[in-house]
């Protein structure tokens, strides 16, 4: 889920779409409110959003 700072960032939604009880998709592992806002951020936050679902994976794969 990594990408160059020069690139405009796409969206990781796979289409797998289906939330937990924290709101979090399990598709591409972003909360309701990043999904929903995701359009109006800046490549910058989405990249920070990114890194939210990398880590939120992460913190998965752990437990």
């Amino acid at each position: 889920m990594t990408t160059d700072k020069h690139e405009r960032v796409p969206s990781p939604c796979i289409r797998q779409c289906k939330l937990d009880e924290e709101e979090v998709c399990r598709g591409c592992y972003r909360s309701i409110t990043e999904i929903i806002g995701w359009g109006d951020k800046s490549d910058e936050q989405k990249r920070n959003i990114l890194a939210n679902c990398a880590r939120r994976i992460q913190e998965l794969a752990v437990s």
